[in-house]
């Protein structure tokens, strides 16, 4: 693993336990970026925050609990790669072009598809028993 920045290439290749917290390292640089820059990622993990508890603490089957934690985290994680391909965009050019436009717009579809996949796995879970709980 070597990492480039715009300074230069890495010193060199890490290799074992060293790989494994740079890489660590690198991640949780990315992890605080997106948080400084990106304010939808931080809605994310501020919704994160209250939809995790909630999975945690409702009346659901493990596999239900794993499927709705993971559904949210994969929002977060298809944020994550829709700011660094917007990133990436706008490194290459500030001008406007239809490629940047289709580039960024396929990203932000996929973090529409993501919300979808969200919306839909909490409420066929949660839905029924809400209803349930409500109406009955």
């Amino acid at each position: 693993m070597t990492r480039r920045t715009e300074t230069g290439p890495a010193a060199g290749p890490s290799i074992g336990i060293a790989r494994i917290f740079k890489a660590f390292g690198y991640s949780l640089q990315g992890l605080a970026q997106t948080w400084r820059t990106e304010g939808a990622f931080r809605q994310e993990v501020l919704i994160a925050l209250v939809l995790i508890p909630v999975a945690c603490l409702v009346p659901v089957t493990p596999v239900e609990r794993v499927l709705l934690i993971a559904s949210w985290l994969l929002v977060m994680l298809v944020e994550l790669i829709n700011s660094a391909l917007e990133a990436v965009v706008d490194r290459i050019s500030e001008e406007r072009h239809p490629l940047a436009g289709k580039a960024k717009d396929a990203g932000s579809a996929a973090v529409l598809m993501a919300l979808v996949i969200a919306a839909v796995t909490w409420g066929l879970t949660l839905g029924p028993r809400l209803w349930a709980a409500l109406f009955v």
